[in-house]
């Protein structure tokens, strides 16, 4: 029969199954514990050095739902993908920028094979948990009776998102059984040098480092940064005026380089002195100051320098004629000291060393010289472990957000300014993608747009949105807002017209495509028996009633096929081939998707004359009807052109059936 073919292979239901794609990885790494597609764990604990019966305790953090919440992150999506929406889209023909509406869970399994491995940086603003937030209610089932040991009411069934307050039992758990699952998706997206960023404040800053360490691995823990968002403090705060929140910043793997940020006014001030070529520089003691500065503490590092002033000229070799003087390492109390480098590195930068007289004391010391730019790169500063600037309070990013939308259609909107820093310290100018899976009013597709029209960088993002809505008495809704989603999106429209505006030379995407989280439109169920409901049978007939759902588009059919391909971004191209067909579509010059309803020799012909090859060519089952014979000459006719017109002998490529 022809579902036992396996020349004839059928697009997965499912998007993706993280779980084999985990267990294809283990494999890959280790292919001795993968048994008949099942894993050995006895021989995973040798290959790790494990030869003893591990105890069941250990160290974690555990709330009632962890198990549920792993198995969630484990699931794959059925039934669901994601819907372009071109009336909602700015410049959707070039722009490489995408916004998403829907449940993030869902929306973040939909991109696992699209994007795992391309995100560079992920910016993360969760609800914080402060007993008024909105926590999504992902269903994560204990029994009843577990529930009621464990941590007392139920919620509410069949919401998406709930309030979930400090009196409710589940008031931690909730939240960790939220974060859990997006986290451990977010982490596969990301790329090997890539980081993930995440606000968050007191009420959960504890558990969310605790569970980051698990996903991530506590040595991939880079910094918890401390951002004072109110330099006044918080009138209404018991006991303590908080200040500041937090942002945690986790690494995927020691791959992960940091850049600098652009020095402030103030400290460019410090490059005071000019050289004879016109740059500016600083300068820096080279004698050791502070702790292990003695002779005793570094011997290597005491040595004399010999210095010409006649000549302006330094030498580490001896020199004894009276025009040269002989400089040591000398503390400010006249005990011997060190110097910060060692001979021959002093040796190889003799030009970015400088002798002065030491004011107060007749005896020279040496300075090295710090360019504030060298080789055509400019000097930067390290990012500090806590944020202390007016453009980072909540005050200031609600200005900035009024500035663009004009009325106050969102409350606590994050300071762009913070996000283009956070950018700026991982991400350069390159194609890197920022990804932001809680993107509220949209702030870091705000700032991403600055930064590049700032540094001419080329970052992309992706921004996912639960389309809550407004509530009918806020400010937001009387704006016209139906929902977050609409804030958002009107927001980006114009921050980037008004950033085009004031950088009328830069190049900068300011559009986006915009997707919504819908369900399938293809007859997953129905294509594989071939059986459709009585009711859509008097709607419509033929093979379009037998493979896809009403109201659907071919667009919408090649996107779901997409969802289901590795390494095609949603933003890829997609060029509709007349000259092959009427329903014939070409995807990033990679992916053939032909929804003809009869497949002819002129089809596969012209499929088969392709240049590039594509690596993959789909059909619709129901194209050859019930003739597999039919099927197969077919298959064995495009094989044969395919070799005959490809260059260079066997052209690997691939066939699946719709």
């Amino acid at each position: 029969m022809e579902e036992h073919n396996p020349a004839f292979e059928k697009i997965p239901l499912s998007v993706t199954n993280p779980f084999s794609e985990n267990l294809r990885r283990l494999a890959a790494i280790f292919p001795s514990i993968v048994k008949d597609g099942q894993v050995d764990f006895d021989a995973l604990k040798e290959e790790l050095g494990e030869f003893e019966e591990i105890g069941k305790e250990h160290y974690e953090l555990s709330w009632a739902g962890k198990q549920e919440a792993k198995r969630t992150a484990g699931e794959p999506v059925i039934g669901r993908t994601l819907k372009y929406v071109p009336e909602e889209s700015k410049d959707p023909a070039s722009t490489e920028n995408l916004y998403i509406e829907g449940d993030n869970l869902e929306v973040l399994k939909l991109l696992q094979n699209a994007y795992i491995g391309k995100i560079k940086m992920i910016y993360i603003d969760p609800p914080y948990n402060t007993g008024n937030d909105f926590v999504y209610n992902d269903h994560f089932a204990v029994t009843a009776e577990e529930n009621a040991k464990a941590e007392g009411d139920v919620s509410s069934e069949g919401e998406r998102y709930a309030v979930n307050p400090k009196t409710s039992g589940k008031y931690h758990a909730n939240w960790l059984s939220m974060m859990y699952p997006r986290l451990r998706l977010a982490k596969n997206l990301l790329r090997d040098d890539g980081v993930i960023f995440i606000s968050i404040d007191d009420n959960e800053v504890g558990n969310l480092r605790e569970i980051c360490d698990e996903i991530f691995g506590g040595d991939n823990f880079v910094s918890e940064i401390v951002v004072i968002n109110n330099i006044a403090g918080r009138s209404d705060s018991k006991h303590i005026a908080k200040a500041h929140e937090y942002a945690l910043l986790y690494q995927k793997s020691d791959a992960f380089i940091s850049y600098g940020l652009p020095l402030s006014e103030e400290q460019r001030l410090d490059f005071k002195y000019i050289d004879e070529k016109g740059n500016r520089y600083q300068l820096s003691g080279l004698r050791k100051r502070g702790a292990n500065s003695l002779r005793t503490d570094r011997p290597n590092m005491w040595y004399p320098v010999y210095y010409n002033q006649t000549l302006n000229q330094i030498s580490v070799e001896t020199m004894t004629s009276d025009d040269w003087v002989t400089i040591y390492p000398k503390l400010s109390g006249g005990q011997d000291g060190c110097w910060r480098w060692g001979k021959d590195t002093l040796k190889n930068n003799l030009e970015w060393v400088e002798v002065k007289l030491v004011q107060g004391r007749d005896e020279y010391d040496l300075f090295e010289k710090i360019p504030l730019e060298k080789n055509g790169v400019k000097r930067t500063t390290k990012f500090k472990s806590y944020v202390l600037d007016s453009k980072f309070t909540t005050d200031r990013a609600t200005s900035e957000y009024k500035k663009i939308m004009e009325e106050k259609s969102f409350t606590s909107p994050k300071s762009p300014y913070l996000i283009m820093d956070l950018c700026r310290i991982v991400s350069d100018v390159t194609d890197d993608i920022i990804l932001d899976f809680f993107s509220g009013s949209a702030t870091t597709a705000h700032a991403v747009m600055q930064l590049n029209a700032e540094d001419g960088g080329n970052r992309k993002f992706i921004m996912v949105q639960l389309p809550e809505e407004c509530p009918p008495d806020s400010e937001s809704c009387k704006a016209g807002y139906k929902t977050i989603c609409d804030i958002g999106k009107e927001r980006i429209r114009r921050a980037g017209e008004k950033i085009q505006k004031e950088h009328p030379d830069a190049k900068i995407d300011t559009g986006f495509n915009v997707f919504r989280l819908a369900d399938t439109n293809i007859r997953w169920i129905a294509a594989e028996t071939g059986q459709v409901s009585l009711e859509d049978a008097i709607i419509t007939s033929g093979k379009d009633l037998r493979d896809f759902m009403p109201g659907y588009t071919d667009k919408d059919v090649v996107y779901e096929i997409l969802l289901r391909q590795y390494d095609i971004p949603l933003t890829a191209k997609i060029e509709f081939l007349n000259e092959i067909g009427k329903r014939t579509y070409s995807v990033a010059n990679t992916l053939i998707v032909c929804l003809e309803e009869n497949i002819t020799n002129e089809i596969i012909e012209r499929i088969a004359n392709i240049e590039p090859v594509p690596h993959k060519i789909i059909f619709r089952d129901s194209a050859f009807g019930d003739d597999i014979s039919l099927k197969e000459n077919t298959m064995m006719r495009l094989d044969a052109l395919m070799q005959k017109h490809s260059s260079g002998g066997k052209t690997p490529y691939r066939v699946e059936f719709l």
